[in-house]
């Protein structure tokens, strides 16, 4: 689960880099270097009730600067209905083509994030920080409704820009993607909306940073060391979590200098997940024979073979190569090396309940 989230912070830091880039005209590995820095600071000091607070705030502030920008882009560019003909036949298709390595490409692009996303611990940092199940289960639900919904605005926006700049170097010299947006927002929007999206926007990538790192540091400490350390003070755990916080920062950072790509350094990140954690997860939840060697077969064999597969080059998307050896190890594993694994987890879930 820790370098599983490697990819995430860099994709933070890469973002956060890329404003300044356009606010500033600072050099983006100069950006991630800084923005590292202002993270790590930021994490030793809040904590995840900070998160809740600020991400909550923010998050209506971009909503509501991502909606008048819309809404100002989209009368530039002629209406909705404007913008939505000028796009290509079948590009608003959401069926594959149904053919072996279409179909499969298409079934890997839905859960590299919808189930790579599922074990990772900055999720159960907010499940488990919910006030009841019931909360928790609801705003999961309303999550997955505001991804769905909300995640359309920046899409509709991208289309904007693309009806009123058919060649992206007219918007001021852009070439890279990337920078479409935050150069929208600064030639199109108003000065209120210029704050509101710009502010908002890089206190939430922040406030995100700083959860993804905090996440592999409690783990690291937690679950790697504290069991060799079992006299060790609160004060001495909290000093090796604080320098796990530095030690992911600079990997990630390292990460970020490496691949400036925000869509693959997530997409990796949440295959890395996918191959390696959803199939011991679940199958360690809901399988009755699931063993612990089981879960550390599955682990390996689906992080190896999705890495050979990253490697070499495959025509059957890697991610899907991965999760099937993984759930093959995972079976696997649990009839060669039975436990009763399954039955203990029960047993501390229903204790924990009553």
């Amino acid at each position: 689960m820790v370098p599983s989230f490697f990819g995430w912070v860099a994709a933070q830091l890469v973002a956060m880099a890329i404003i300044l880039q356009v606010l500033g005209g600072i050099d983006l590995h100069i950006g991630i270097a800084a923005c590292t820095i202002i993270v790590v600071i930021y994490t030793y000091i809040g904590g995840m009730w900070a998160v809740s607070i600020t991400d909550f705030v923010q998050t209506i502030m971009i909503i509501a600067g991502l909606l008048l920008l819309a809404f100002q882009l989209g009368n530039q560019a002629g209406g909705v209905s404007e913008v939505l003909s000028q796009q290509p036949e079948g590009f608003f298709n959401m069926m594959p083509e149904f053919k072996p390595i279409p179909f499969l490409e298409y079934i890997a692009a839905w859960i590299t994030i919808g189930l790579g996303s599922i074990p990772g611990q900055d999720v159960f940092q907010r499940v488990m920080s919910a006030k009841s199940a019931r909360t928790s289960v609801i705003s999961s639900y309303v999550a997955g409704a505001m991804y769905l919904s909300i995640g359309l605005i920046p899409l509709f926006i991208a289309l904007c820009g693309k009806a009123l700049y058919p060649d992206l170097r007219e918007l001021g010299g852009v070439e890279n993607e990337q920078l479409m947006l935050p150069v929208m927002v600064l030639k199109h929007g108003t000065l209120l909306i210029q704050i509101m999206f710009f502010g908002a926007l890089l206190s939430a990538i922040l406030s995100t940073a700083s959860g993804a790192i905090l996440a592999p540091a409690t783990i690291i400490g937690e679950n790697l060391v504290r069991p060799y350390l079992r006299n060790a003070s609160d004060k001495r755990l909290l000093q090796i979590m604080r320098f796990s916080v530095v030690a992911v920062a600079g990997c990630s950072a390292l990460m970020a200098s490496v691949n400036t790509n925000i869509y693959e350094l997530v997409g990796q990140s949440s295959s890395l997940s996918l191959v390696s954690l959803f199939v011991p997860l679940t199958m360690g939840i809901y399988w009755k024979k699931a063993s612990n060697v089981g879960a550390l077969s599955a682990i390996i064999a689906g992080m190896s073979s999705w890495l050979l597969c990253e490697w070499q080059g495959t025509v059957v998307p890697s991610i899907i190569i991965g999760g099937l050896v993984s759930l093959v190890a995972m079976i696997a594993g649990s009839y060669i090396r039975p436990d009763h694994s399954y039955q203990a987890f029960k047993l501390e879930t229903s204790q924990s309940e009553a």
